[in-house]
């Protein structure tokens, strides 16, 4: 081991000492940014960026046991990724299934799927539904994989699914705008039974959301950091926490 790497250590073990496990988030969502740029700066490829940034995920998963977070949220692939070109979009397609099915094999994460199956291929449906069965009985960290993900067609989905729900009910439309409230609409979101994210961390330096979880992220706590996604370590995940603990929510207040 080096000085650096010595230094690091200890520098990341005297925050996470610090650190208030009351104070932390339930919730986390992730928008995992940089791939391919860390890529670029490494003069490697596309897809190898997108690898190295897939095997942080079990990593930045562990951390989150660590600190007893209980949902996270992880965007994999967004709606807007199916205008990439097809030589970059198929080899992303492929590690996004092998994360789902490591994520799967692993036995301490409920993997559940958010985003819009009718848009994906038929091999990423499957691979996503037998990872919901097979880790269905999990009792740890529930996993909800964004894939096909778009924070304005999760909003239209519900309306949809909610609209639908009130037509089996034998409810008019007239009936449905006369009772339609949030609450109404978020049960029929991709993450219904969950509690909203607390905290959103972006990497990449980026300060946008870029339509991630735009109904469930209205009162949620900010992070970005300049890192890359596949140089994220466990001190840039413990300064969030620590910056999280130092704020005082006040939900929109």
């Amino acid at each position: 081991m080096n000085l650096r790497d010595l230094v690091y250590r200890l520098y990341a073990r005297r925050v996470e000492g610090r650190l208030d496990h009351d104070q932390v988030p339930k919730h986390i969502g992730v928008i995992m940014d940089g791939n391919r740029r860390w890529a670029k700066a490494a003069g490697s490829t596309t897809a190898h960026g997108h690898r190295a940034g897939a095997e942080k995920i079990g990593e930045f998963l562990g951390w989150c046991a660590e600190a007893d977070v209980e949902v996270v949220t992880l965007w994999l692939l967004s709606t807007d990724n199916f205008d990439r070109p097809g030589e970059e979009l198929g080899p992303l397609l492929g590690i996004i299934e092998r994360v789902v099915r490591s994520l799967a094999a692993d036995g301490r994460w409920r993997v559940h799927h958010v985003g819009n199956l009718d848009i994906l291929p038929t091999p990423m449906r499957h691979v996503l539904k037998e990872a919901e069965e097979a880790t269905s009985h999990v009792d740890g960290i529930t996993v909800n994989v964004a894939v096909g993900y778009g924070g304005r067609q999760e909003i239209a989905d519900a309306v949809r699914s909610m609209l639908l729900d009130q037509a089996d009910r034998g409810a008019t439309l007239e009936d449905v705008a006369e009772v339609v409230d949030t609450d109404m609409i978020g049960q029929h979101l991709y993450t219904s039974d969950q509690p909203d994210p607390d905290l959103v961390i972006r990497t990449s330096g980026e300060q946008r959301l870029s339509g991630f979880m735009l109904w469930q992220t209205a009162h949620s706590e900010y992070y970005f950091c300049e890192v890359f996604w596949p140089a994220f370590r466990k001190v840039d995940f413990l300064r969030a926490m620590r910056d999280y603990a130092a704020r005082h929510r006040r939900y929109g207040g």
